[in-house]
């Protein structure tokens, strides 16, 4: 794995949503891995298993593994191994996991020193509600669920979280400034929020503290997703 600190640091992770191995390549031996960063969900590993990570690094992509493992402490913390031992960048576990199971995954990566990945934990979902975090019995508002779990997070090591940009702002006066916070969510003015609940365009995010810009559809539904990309970094420099 390349040592995150020795290359470029691209704010932003193409979400390769794709339901095979084709379409993801074919997106991703059009863009440049000094320019992003490649995320890889559940639909696409699911397909194709660990292949796709190892094209992925053969193409010179660092890689964000979005499973958002949730499982018991030790079955947890050894997929997070696997993980790591194929050389991702980073990876995601569910907060609500516990502390417990939290301590465990990091106490595991921190056994590969520099080769360690990131590890973040999933806060809640950007396409939840506050209504649909009563109906599954949590009586706090959205944004102290996310808090309290952001903070358990860091309390148990964990180098950052996924939260939506519209919590970034709070978290940022809550937590130590490098406590990475990773959104989805991204959309630009002109587009649909889709299934997500909680957007904000690039620029407000990084306004907000955001860490890194998970950005799927405006780059991979547009006919020219090179472009796309291009366009959204001169949105942010300017």
């Amino acid at each position: 794995m390349v040592s995150i600190m020795t290359r470029s640091d691209p704010k932003i992770i193409v979400a390769l949503d794709y339901p095979n191995e084709r379409e993801a390549l074919n997106l991703a031996e059009k863009l440049c891995p000094e320019q992003c960063r490649v995320k890889v969900g559940k639909e696409l590993y699911t397909a194709t298993g660990p292949r796709i990570i190892r094209e992925l690094t053969r193409l010179g992509f660092e890689i964000f593994l979005d499973l958002k493992f949730h499982d018991i402490p030790n079955t947890t913390a050894r997929a997070c191994a696997v993980a790591a031992d194929m050389g991702v960048w980073m990876v995601n576990v569910h907060a609500s996991g516990g502390g417990r199971m939290l301590e465990k995954c990091v106490q595991t990566l921190d056994g590969y020193g520099a080769e360690r990945p990131l590890l973040v934990g999933v806060t809640v979902l950007t396409s939840l509600s506050g209504r649909e975090l009563s109906e599954i019995g949590i009586s706090r508002s959205l944004e102290e669920q996310v808090l309290l779990l952001a903070k358990l997070c860091e309390r148990s090591g964990l180098d950052g979280v996924v939260c939506s940009a519209q919590e970034a702002e709070m978290l940022r006066r809550e937590l130590p400034p490098s406590f990475q916070l990773v959104t989805p969510g991204i959309r630009q003015n002109n587009m649909q929020a889709d299934d997500q609940k909680r957007t904000m365009t690039p620029v407000e995010a990084l306004k907000a503290g955001v860490s890194y810009l998970v950005v799927g559809r405006p780059i991979t539904q547009s006919p020219d997703p090179v472009a796309a990309l291009r366009a959204m970094y001169q949105e942010i420099s300017a």
